[in-house]
């Protein structure tokens, strides 16, 4: 998320007998790199929050189990940064890309192949080259068929 940007809550509170029950959805846009090219990316992230502040004196009561990491409502307020930032966080794409066919950079040079669809470069597999050394010399001189395979016509 950009630093300084607007978060936009649509927040519903209500009173319960636990203590306040927050409901609602959390717009923040976002920004990033594309995962197969790299250039900037950017969108809105659009997550649903729910979270319950329990009051203290609830949270305080022996007869009700109460968790270290349920929300709390201190001073008739509620901290709502990190239900907020969890949702957001959770919602974000985990790997966005500048568009759905983005076919990333060149693995040999680095080239976005965006740019330039018909990029190739003319390798031979290193597993290959002993046989493509065969097919470059103009010297060897092959026989009949049969010698090729080490046949003879006798066989």
């Amino acid at each position: 998320m950009p630093e300084g940007a607007d978060v936009e809550l649509d927040l519903r509170l209500e009173s319960v007998m636990e203590g306040v029950l927050v409901s609602g959805t959390v717009r923040a846009p976002w920004s990033g790199e594309c995962v197969r090219c790299l250039e900037p990316v950017d969108g809105e992230v659009v997550a649903e929050v729910q979270e319950l502040y329990v009051y203290p004196e609830r949270a305080d009561d022996p007869d009700t189990e109460t968790d270290d990491e349920e929300m709390r409502v201190e001073d008739d307020l509620i901290d709502l940064e990190q239900p907020v930032r969890d949702a957001v966080v959770l919602a974000l794409p985990q790997s966005p890309v500048c568009r759905d066919d983005c076919p990333g950079l060149c693995p040999d040079c680095g080239a976005r192949l965006a740019d330039d669809p018909d990029h190739a470069h003319d390798t031979t597999d290193p597993r290959w080259a002993a046989l493509a050394g065969l097919l470059a010399d103009d010297t060897n001189e092959t026989g009949s068929p049969s010698r090729q395979t080490g046949m003879t016509e006798e066989s």
